[in-house]
């Protein structure tokens, strides 16, 4: 076991010698961390690696076969997540536990709402002041208590989580992938909560794949890989390189493939004149086959929007698009997929999976009619297509194809979503944040696949908000900005503070006319 970084002060919590198996399979072994008042410790690893596990049984929800837990100094032998949180631990999930049809107030005292007396009528007067107070320490307080959830936006219902830990008094906060589906606005927002909440000596665990935040706010830093602490120490002794290497076990030198082919002359989609009132205006480009167009922007540049309408999702108000040299027209999204467009949404959970179908059904949501004959589904070919895909985009053997894709890792997920649309063939494949809320491996394995399709001739449009990311699969880059496409740079000219200064500058003069269109 490796040595945590013991603090010498109280601890909030004490984890040794913490061991799991699951079926006789070791998750955990011989975990050890721990967490002093007005500290945040960043719990870093691949997805597999534990952290989940660790942190359910922080919570109550698994019960571990080895190890003790203290927290206060006094043993913590949780059963239940009821238990944990009358310990003052709370669990912010990367899925939102909120019920979206009630109110903030509802959803801050469901299990303890507050009574006239005795009686078992609702004190929506006492309900609403402890509503506003607590919205208050978490900079809600414009929100009123009876907003409906459903009305929030995600920032916003990240911030409810925690205002909910802190109407139960928590003094250890666990927070999955907290920024996952914020805008970089909402995001120091809530770091900006996390300092305060360090200040009131309340202890942090922070889980996240964006490396950067991690080392940014954590004063501690533990590794997991295999279910083993590999690593811990002061986050100041780590940077991103080094914490790759131990999450992995390896260096990753080369984290971008190098590309085989260069792009083709011939033009595989054009878009002229394309606008969509309040949202983006006049956009015109064009994709070469066999080429990565990476789409720069901040949240809120367009970048989904104008996705979601060349994809169909959306109905443009003026423009064209050409697929393949063919007007592709305003159909539906139906008819994209049967012209060969692909289009990978930025949020798979929602938009990318049946979440409790099994990974084969999944895999063959957008192929199913290539694999059938007079309306009846070939199942030993499906069967066969299938397997080959899942090998294809790497899905791990122990994903298990027959078992809910809600059970699999993030990194696994994306590979279905990613493997759905592949198995089509598409002639062009447009990526929303491909590799949002994965980690490191999984990520590189996402990147071989978009090289690989590149090369064979697939044309790709890459819209990401990780700037490092289009600089090393791109062979061009548009950078968009409230609506509208400001620069465009080729591969030789790329330069990282140009794109900044262009995401980031006042209002576009106008809308770009890119080399290519």
């Amino acid at each position: 076991m490796i040595p945590s970084d013991r603090p010498r002060g109280p601890l909030l919590l004490d984890v040794e010698g913490i061991g799991k198996s699951f079926g006789g399979v070791p998750v955990l072994a011989d975990v050890a961390l721990s967490l002093e008042p007005g500290r945040v410790l960043g719990l870093v690893g691949e997805n597999g690696a534990g952290k989940s596990t660790l942190m359910n049984v922080l919570g109550g929800v698994v019960v571990p076969d080895a190890g003790r837990l203290r927290v206060g100094g006094e043993d913590y032998r949780p059963r239940a997540p009821a238990e944990a949180s009358a310990r003052g631990i709370a669990f912010i999930h990367q899925e939102l536990n909120l019920h979206a049809n009630l109110s903030i107030a509802e959803n801050l005292f469901l299990d303890r709402l507050p009574r006239w007396r005795l009686t078992p009528f609702l004190d929506r007067g006492r309900l609403a002041s402890r509503t506003r107070e607590v919205l208050g320490a978490v900079g809600l307080s414009s929100r009123s208590p009876w907003t409906p959830v459903a009305e929030l936006a995600a920032g916003e219902r990240q911030l409810v989580e925690i205002a909910r830990a802190l109407a139960a008094d928590a003094r250890v906060v666990i927070l999955d992938e907290p920024t996952t589906s914020l805008s970089s606005s909402e995001r120091e927002r809530l770091f900006t909560l996390l300092g305060r909440l360090k200040e009131e000596g309340r202890g942090l665990i922070y889980i996240s794949h964006a490396l950067d935040d991690v080392l940014r706010l954590a004063d501690v830093v533990t590794v997991l890989r295999d279910g083993a602490v590999v690593a811990s120490g002061p986050a100041h002794e780590f940077d991103q390189p080094t914490l790759i290497r131990h999450m992995v076990g390896r260096n990753l030198d080369t984290v971008y493939p190098t590309r085989a082919r260069a792009p083709r002359p011939e033009p595989a989609l054009e878009i002229a004149g394309f606008s969509r009132a309040g949202v983006f205006r006049d956009v015109g480009f064009t994709l070469r086959r066999g080429e990565i167009l990476g789409l720069a922007g901040l949240m809120g540049a367009g970048r989904t929007e104008l996705l979601r309408a060349i994809f169909g999702l959306d109905r443009p108000h003026a423009g064209e698009v050409r697929l393949l040299g063919a007007p592709l027209g305003r159909g539906s999204a139906r008819d994209s997929v049967g012209r060969g467009l692909a289009f990978v949404t930025e949020d798979r959970r929602e938009d990318g999976l049946l979440l409790d179908a099994a990974t084969t059904d999944n895999l063959a949501l957008v192929s199913l009619a290539a694999h059938s004959r007079r309306g009846l589904i070939d199942r030993r070919r499906l069967t066969d297509a299938l397997a080959r895909q899942a090998q294809a985009v790497r899905l791990e053997a122990a994903a298990g194809l027959e078992r809910p894709v809600r059970t699999l890792s993030g990194g696994n997920q994306q590979k279905v979503v990613l493997g759905k649309w592949l198995l089509a063939e598409p002639s062009v494949v447009l990526l929303d944040e491909p590799t949002q809320g994965i980690d490191v491996r999984a990520k590189q394995q996402v990147y071989e696949l978009v090289v690989g399709l590149a090369d064979a001739g697939t044309a790709v449009v890459l819209a990401s908000s990780e700037l490092e990311e289009l600089l090393g699969l791109a062979d061009r880059v548009l950078v968009m900005r409230q609506g509208v496409l400001v620069d465009e740079l080729p591969r030789e000219e790329f330069d990282r503070e140009r794109i900044l200064a262009a995401a980031l500058g006042g209002p576009g003069e106008g809308p770009l006319r890119t080399q290519s269109a």
